[in-house]
């Protein structure tokens, strides 16, 4: 395991990894009742090592239950068993154990684990509107903490929504609205530590990116629990196999969600 120490100011870089899940559309029109944002946090001095942990656990899935290593892993796949993992035909129990591996996995590599969701039918919000809090909401957590951490930042995103996530960003750069416990009142702050554009990743090239995604959605479980058929692979509690890495302080005073899941609802 890679120790985390509590003094984080010898590290320059906090690479944040992120990917969503559910969709921005209209609630009437067939979209998810819930946007969300999952993000994995890691120092840069500590990537190395935790790329080659990564590897090994990918390299013990191949072997125990004939996962390749190339396969792009999402929380979709597993709670389906669609995608690559299709013909393998793995039963509900075994996805289970390979999502859960996952989330094991981020404080055995020194990473820090947080979700945004962004409940849509109490917020009366969709598309682009839907889309700016949720990033908004994630680009002020991230703040915090790089200024907290005296560490610039550098954002490592899915594909797909590159030219909204880098307006997201370049206006956090200058602006971002906050509550003084994290909340929706009106502390003002900007992104001084942000490094350059985020970085667009392909996620089947990203195995950080991906857990991103099976944090995103695990997360946005703790909120809205999901149906019997899901709960076999990815119950409500699944979060709680972060463990260690869940990143509490983005809602430690407000409270509002599990412990590191920020809830909007307004």
């Amino acid at each position: 395991m890679i120790a985390v120490g509590h003094d984080r100011h010898n590290h320059l870089v906090l690479m944040a990894y992120i990917d969503e899940t559910g969709d921005t559309g209209l609630i009437a029109k067939g979209g998810t009742n819930c946007y969300a944002l999952g993000c994995v946090l890691i120092d840069d001095s500590q990537w190395p090592e935790a790329f080659d942990k990564m590897l090994d656990f990918r390299r013990r899935l191949s072997k125990t239950y004939g996962i390749n290593q190339r396969w792009e892993l999402k929380a979709n796949y597993l709670i389906r068993g669609g995608g690559p993992l299709k013909a393998l035909a793995l039963p509900p129990g075994i996805r289970h154990l390979v999502y859960r591996g996952h989330l094991k996995m981020l404080h055995e590599i020194g990473a820090r684990a947080f979700t945004v969701v962004v409940d849509k039918e109490a917020t009366k919000l969709s598309g682009q509107e839907c889309f700016h809090m949720a990033w908004e909401t994630l680009l002020n957590r991230l703040e915090r903490t790089s200024t907290k951490e005296k560490s610039t930042l550098m954002i490592l995103h899915d594909e797909g929504e590159d030219h909204a996530v880098r307006r997201e960003f370049r206006k956090a750069r200058r602006h971002l609205t906050a509550g003084s416990a994290y909340g929706s009142g009106q502390i003002r702050s900007k992104g001084t530590l942000f490094l350059d554009d985020p970085v667009s990743r392909a996620s089947h090239n990203s195995q950080l990116i991906q857990t991103a995604d099976m944090v995103a959605y695990a997360g946005w479980r703790t909120y809205m629990p999901p149906s019997k058929k899901v709960a076999e692979v990815c119950p409500s509690d699944m979060w709680r196999h972060v463990g260690l890495a869940t990143h509490r302080v983005v809602n430690s005073v407000t409270r509002n969600g599990a412990p590191g899941v920020v809830i909007r609802k307004r």
